[in-house]
């Protein structure tokens, strides 16, 4: 029988901003969000046929595991989780030889009545770096094309299951740059147990030449880029709400 086949976009040998340590990290091709300042749209369509086994995958992790110290495997896409079946034989066979495995997800195919699938992938992560694109569901609906009610839910569920967590946020000016909603933001993850980091990401508009190059519409090309000062004011504003839900 022929070996399971991932789509697989593109695979980065040494990252270094994609879990901890150097990471060897593989792109999974296709999306069903549309985030209005998406980096990677070469990866939303489900379409393109660059497949690749897990073996081929573990083949090309071998000849750089000598520079992958303190580091492992991330899977990010794209949507990981949109190929659950192959997502799940990676992970599996990464922790058999013993590699950090790290899930970067947007969680948006969490689906609670088909948990057997996602607790048989988290068996085997180690990390999940999930994407909270905006806290207030209709401006996600806005921002992505779909709800947030199910990322929330996997979030909920992720610190259930008590797997380690980094947060993922991008701040953009006139959008989630907003007191109100980074603080509900940080009102909801006072809610969780399992948060090791929070990422604020600034929003830069260096992907405009690549929707140029896909003859796609930047949709935030009037939107200026964040600031380390607006993003440092970001974080502290998450944190401290963080912190006051917690005393309440």
């Amino acid at each position: 029988m022929a070996e399971m086949q991932g789509n697989i976009h593109s695979i980065e040998s040494c990252g270094t901003v994609d879990g901890p340590g150097i990471r060897f990290v593989v792109f999974f091709q296709g999306c069903p969000m549309r985030c209005q300042y998406c980096h990677n749209p070469d990866t939303w369509d489900f379409n393109v046929n660059q497949k690749m086994t897990v073996d081929e995958i573990l083949k090309k992790y071998e000849g750089v595991r000598e520079f992958l110290k303190h580091g492992g495997l991330t899977a990010t896409g794209g949507e990981p989780m949109a190929q659950m079946p192959f997502l799940i034989e990676l992970f599996k066979r990464a922790k058999m030889r013993n590699i950090h495995t790290t899930l970067d997800t947007s969680g948006v195919t969490f689906d609670k009545n088909n948990l057997a699938k996602i607790d048989e992938l988290l068996k085997y992560t180690d990390l999940v770096m999930l994407d909270i694109k905006h806290i207030d569901n209709e401006k996600h609906i806005a921002l992505t094309g779909h709800t947030n009610t199910n990322i929330l839910e996997f979030a909920r569920y992720l610190s259930n299951k008590k797997i380690p967590v980094w947060i993922r946020h991008v701040v953009v000016p006139g959008i989630t740059y907003n007191k109100t909603y980074l603080k509900r933001l940080g009102k909801f993850l006072a809610t969780l147990d399992n948060i090791q980091a929070l990422d604020v990401l600034p929003y830069h508009n260096l992907a405009i030449p690549k929707y140029e190059n896909l003859k796609k519409p930047y949709p935030l090309k009037d939107v200026p880029p964040l600031t380390k000062e607006q993003a440092m004011d970001a974080r502290n504003t998450i944190i401290e709400a963080m912190k006051n839900a917690k005393k309440s």
